[in-house]
Order: structure tokens, then C-alpha cells, then sequence
């Protein structure tokens, strides 16, 4: 295994096909990661769409009260739809009350086809992400904000409590696009490649990313490379392809994406495409498995460092 791999995240419990949000499942699984020494906890945002699941924020809350020690997450924010006073202050709160273990995780989102529902007009994402972004940073680091931009702007403005973590939280950037890769490198902390990437493309993001870091002048010993892994280990690849699919089909309304964008099988075979990815440039990992939580977190425990 490349030496450079640093260690795994483990998705939290958050998307319930049956209806039934079960809060056990949550703090079990949360406490056995926990516990059994995965860095982090990642949640997911999916606000409107036609699945059972939590909103990523509140969710952390809960999660912050119930462990101790491990860095809690969410990948990724749809930053265009949401108000960033608003999210500032619900970042910097939970970043206090999980005692500085918070990572953000930021993206473009895929279209904007939702933006009137959230009360903006269609357009403009990339100007709204920038300038949300700039806000966001200059009310946690700041006494005093003065911003003036094209979309947000505010006149001696403070808020507080402030993060514990300075200057921020690491802010990590969700990005596909050459585009959003070099801004991911300018502005962000960390990237996280998607779990709708295939090890080539990922691959090949990395290469993008690396050549923007080095021309933004950034050591890319500090600037973290995670992706998101669907997992499904299971002897019977037909069963665990088909309990992908349902997944998927619930949560994306899309069960077609799940044979494009997961790894499923055996163990070893898993293994194999996971060294895949590291192999191309993940130096961390967000496991993803969509069932069976406590055989997960064992067979993936190998990836766990000290």
C-alpha cells in the first residue's frame, strides 16, 4: 500500500429506504468507528430529492454529543443554496461543540435547477460559491466584517462564538471540472474526489489539482487528497449489486448509477479497487458502504492507521 496513505473515513448512517430513521443504527455505528480508530465521520447533504435522509448538519450535531475524539464532516455542502451568515454561525457553533473537530466540505452542486426553491434566482453559481465562501471566512476570522460584493455584502457585522480551530475549520472542496479544481487549489484546504468517479478519472483530477497547487505556490504535503468510496463486500456479487442498486435508486433516483460509480464483491476484490484508487492519488479515504454497517467496519478496518 502507497506509504503516503494517511488513514479513512467511515460514512455515517443517514439514508433510511424503509422510512424508518433508526438512531441506534446512528450512535452504534458512529461509536464502534469511533472506537476501532477511523478518523473521521462523514455526513452528506441532500436537501430536496426523493430520499429518507438527514440533514447533514443536524445530524453532526447529535454526532458531536456522542463521540469524543473523531473529526466529524460533511461532503458536500452545496454552498450556491445557502445563506452564509446563516451557515457560518451553524459551522463555527458545531465546530465548538465537537471541541475543534469539525472538516466543511463545500461544492458547486450540479445544476441550479433548485435555486428558485431557496429563494435565488438561476445563475451566477460560481460568483454566489466565491463570494458566500469570502463571507463565510471573513465573519470566523474577523471582529468586525466589512464585505462588499455583487451578491452579499456587510457593514460591520460580527458574529461569534468563533471556530476553535484557526484560522477555520479546513475547508475541503468537492470539484470534478478543471475549473473548480483550480479553485479548489486556490481557496480550499483539501479536495475530496467524488464517489461518481472511476479510479482513471480520478486519476486524472489529481494530476489537474497538483499542477494548480504548484502554480498557486501550495505544498501539496499540506493539502489532503480523499475520494468517496460506495463500498459493497459481500461473496455474492449479484446480491450486493442488487442491494446497491435499490440504494441508489432510493437515495439518487438513479439505481443505474450504482454499478457505474461502487465497488462491490468479495473482500479481495474490493481490496484490489481500493488500491486502485490509492494507487491513483488518494492519500485518504471516505468509505462508503450503504448496508450491513458493522461487517463494513470490520473488513475495512485494514485501512486504519495508528
Amino acid at each position: 500500500m502507497d506509504q503516503e496513505f494517511s488513514g479513512v473515513g467511515f460514512a455515517v448512517p443517514q439514508v433510511f429506504p424503509d422510512g424508518n430513521v433508526d438512531l441506534s443504527v446512528i450512535r452504534d455505528v458512529s461509536l464502534a468507528a469511533e472506537r476501532m480508530g477511523y478518523d473521521s465521520l462523514w455526513t452528506q447533504e441532500r436537501i430536496i430529492g426523493p430520499s429518507v435522509s438527514l440533514e447533514p448538519l443536524a445530524l453532526m450535531s447529535y454526532l458531536a454529543a456522542v463521540t469524543e475524539t473523531v473529526r466529524l464532516g460533511v461532503s458536500v455542502l452545496v454552498l450556491p443554496l445557502r445563506s452564509p451568515p446563516q451557515l457560518a454561525k451553524a459551522l463555527a457553533t458545531l465546530d465548538v461543540l465537537s471541541e475543534g473537530r469539525l472538516d466543511v466540505g463545500i461544492g458547486l452542486g450540479g445544476s441550479d435547477k433548485d435555486a428558485p426553491a431557496y429563494g435565488y434566482d438561476a445563475g451566477r453559481r460560481v460568483r454566489r460559491f466565491n463570494e458566500a465562501l469570502a463571507l463565510i471566512d471573513a465573519l470566523w476570522k474577523n471582529e468586525s466584517v466589512e464585505y462588499e460584493g455583487e451578491l452579499y455584502s456587510l457593514s460591520g457585522g460580527s458574529m461569534a462564538p468563533k471556530p476553535v480551530q484557526k484560522p477555520r475549520p479546513p475547508v475541503w472542496f468537492g470539484a470534478r471540472a478543471e475549473a473548480a479544481l483550480r479553485r479548489a487549489a486556490k481557496y480550499g484546504d483539501g479536495w475530496m474526489g467524488p464517489g461518481s468517479s472511476s479510479a482513471d478519472d480520478f486519476r486524472t483530477s489529481v494530476a489537474i489539482l497538483r499542477d494548480a497547487l504548484d502554480a498557486e505556490g501550495r505544498d501539496p504535503s499540506t493539502y489532503p487528497v480523499s475520494k468517496r468510496v460506495y463500498v459493497a463486500i459481500d461473496d455474492n456479487a449479484d446480491r450486493a449489486e442488487g442491494r446497491l442498486t435499490e440504494w441508489f435508486g432510493h437515495h439518487y433516483g438513479n439505481p443505474e448509477m450504482a454499478s457505474r460509480v461502487s465497488i462491490w464483491g468479495s473482500a479481495e476484490h474490493c481490496y484490489e479497487q481500493i488500491a486502485a484508487i490509492i494507487d491513483a492519488g488518494a492519500e485518504h479515504l471516505l468509505l462508503n458502504p450503504v448496508f450491513d454497517y458493522d461487517e463494513h467496519l470490520e473488513a475495512l478496518q485494514r485501512y486504519v492507521r495508528p
